[in-house]
């Protein structure tokens, strides 16, 4: 019992610390709990956990704290990624999108580049120029770039026109200043589409980058 107390204490008080995460959304005006709340919630009841086995209820309470903390940690890391580049896409045309500790930029490929064509737009040059600004400030995760088509074509076509869209993208990335090594790119042709490919708005839609930011393994 006194045990479950210890740790109820240390949920409020990392409940309280994370309290200070929540945002309103830009596009709503909603009031929402950053990531990062969760992240650190789940961490004290982990960190409770283990430090209960290894030191009894001190544990708890020390091991409850620090799993907060390192649980909220990525999270609110993110929370301020995504917001960044929130900031600094709105009207270009890319979508933000966040799941969990992955945050996602999908850029139709109408602004990114010509039909059947990898060579970037000469206009969606600044915008990736201020997605390899971002990048570089917040530099803590890795970078998978892929390509996507819409269903004609087949693959003899779709797959190498797709891999050489994501390796465009990331080729500028790499002249802006990101470092190489934290970015892998390829193709998916057709695959996983997004819309259906029976329309030419669906069709539309697959045809697409997208930037997959993950966690980068700890050092």
């Amino acid at each position: 019992m006194q045990l479950n107390k210890m740790v109820a204490t240390a949920v409020l008080m990392v409940s309280a610390l994370l309290a200070g995460c929540q945002t309103t959304n830009p596009y709503t005006g909603e009031q929402q709990t950053n990531k990062s709340t969760k992240y650190g919630l789940g961490g004290v009841l982990a960190g409770a956990a283990l430090g209960a086995l290894a030191d009894g209820k001190d544990g708890a309470l020390k091991g409850a704290v620090l799993g907060g903390a390192a649980g909220a940690g990525y999270g609110y890391y993110l929370d301020k990624q995504e917001a960044v580049l929130r900031a600094e896409l709105q009207g270009t045309g890319v979508h933000v999108y966040r799941q969990g500790d992955q945050l996602s930029l999908i850029m139709p490929s109408n602004i990114t580049f010509d039909s059947s064509r990898s060579a970037i737009k000469s206009a969606f040059y600044p915008v990736l120029g201020s997605v390899a600004k971002v990048f570089k400030e917040y530099d803590r995760n890795l970078i998978e770039i892929v390509g996507y088509t819409d269903s004609t074509g087949g693959d003899k076509i779709n797959l190498p026109l797709s891999q050489q869209r994501a390796e465009s993208v990331a080729d500028y990335l790499v002249f802006q200043g990101v470092p190489a090594t934290r970015i892998t790119a390829f193709g998916q042709g057709s695959a996983d589409p997004i819309a259906s490919n029976s329309t030419s708005a669906g069709r539309a839609q697959n045809r697409r980058v997208e930037i997959n930011l993950l966690p980068a393994p700890q050092r």
